[in-house]
């Protein structure tokens, strides 16, 4: 009972802090609107300027949006894929399933454009094929080899040979398409359009909600397959299951963001020291919104307060999360170690 208070005690407090920080991401930019301003705007009480509607609607409310889709997309896929491998450096960075959506995209990007509503949807359809690829690949791994570790490599080979690949795309293409991608691969959350929402919008929440279905099998699975074996569960299909969703998620949020990288391996794991739970029905809920809390945290870094110019997201996410990585793979040494 202590453990469920104090997980419901750290939830409540993590939800204070995301509404504090959602208020004061909308708050920041060149256009003043004070946090009054827009609390009485949103209880209706107040009207505010046309400049303050348009860069509200249109602008700082999409790039919260975004950033609470990705911030609870992307640590899912590292947790379903930590638990299915049963490795703390899974996760769909390092796995390569991000260099496939961005492979995806860039075939979008460098080849035809990502302008109107078709190029749109093909930069969405791209990065999912990408992803599905890699996981597809994983996946015919994962059935024939047994060691994690073998696949985690294997994944990271199939991340470095996408790489080399969009390489000689960018070498070999135009000018203008290639600006667009070098901007685009440096991650942004402030570039979506309200076509793009929706895509994400519709693309994440039933597969997030999905997720939820699956606790008891990824607390089976924790115990191993042959155990979860025992209890019913399906292996094969649960693990098409999970790739699917990861593929679809992490496609979605990289055609549209770029990629965001450390924010899936990093935030499970911060989700794990701070309820110091392992059980997914509390797991799961939290790594969503600690996932929520960092990627918002970081797009109010990103933005420079007190200045007028934009940090890539990408970065910002990296240098948080590649601390958590370093601590974890020190952790782990020191526990094998003993």
């Amino acid at each position: 009972m202590k453990i469920q208070t104090r997980s419901f005690l750290i939830m409540g407090l993590l939800v204070l802090l995301l509404v504090a920080l959602a208020l004061l991401d909308i708050r920041l930019g060149s256009v003043r609107i004070t946090f009054a301003e827009i609390i009485h705007h949103l209880r209706g009480s107040e009207h505010l300027s046309e400049q303050q509607l348009i860069i509200l609607n249109k602008f700082r409310l999409p790039r919260l949006a975004t950033a609470l889709l990705a911030g609870a997309a992307l640590p899912v896929c590292g947790l379903q894929m930590q638990t299915l491998f049963r490795n703390p450096l899974a996760g769909p960075y390092v796995l390569g399933i991000s260099s496939g959506a961005s492979f995806g995209a860039a075939l979008v990007v460098l080849g035809a454009g990502a302008t109107g509503i078709v190029a749109t949807w093909n930069l969405a359809v791209a990065a999912w094929l990408g992803a599905g690829m890699v996981m597809l690949l994983l996946l015919f791994v994962s059935f024939r080899i047994k060691d994690v570790m073998t696949i985690l490599i294997l994944g990271i080979m199939f991340s470095s040979g996408l790489a080399a690949v969009i390489s000689i795309m960018q070498f070999f293409s135009q000018a203008a398409a290639l600006k667009s991608f070098v901007i685009w691969s440096m991650g942004s959350l402030g570039n979506v359009t309200g076509l793009q929402l929706q895509i994400m919008t519709w693309a994440i929440l039933p597969l997030l909600l999905l997720s939820f279905l699956y606790l008891k099998v990824l607390n089976g699975l924790m115990l191993g397959e042959e155990y979860a074996v025992t209890m019913g569960i399906r292996i094969q299909r649960t693990r098409i299951v999970i790739f699917a969703t990861t593929s679809i998620l992490t496609g979605t949020i990289t055609a549209f963001c770029g990629p965001i990288g450390f924010i899936g391996i990093a935030v499970p794991h911060m989700a794990r020291f701070l309820f110091r739970q392992s059980d997914h029905k509390i797991l799961l809920p939290a790594t969503m919104l600690t996932g929520m809390v960092v990627l918002v945290l970081s797009d109010i870094i990103s933005q420079m307060p007190g200045t007028e110019r934009v940090l890539p997201i990408n970065a910002v996410t990296s240098l948080i999360g590649i601390p958590v990585v370093i601590w974890l793979v020190i952790i782990n040494r020191k526990s094998q170690s003993l």
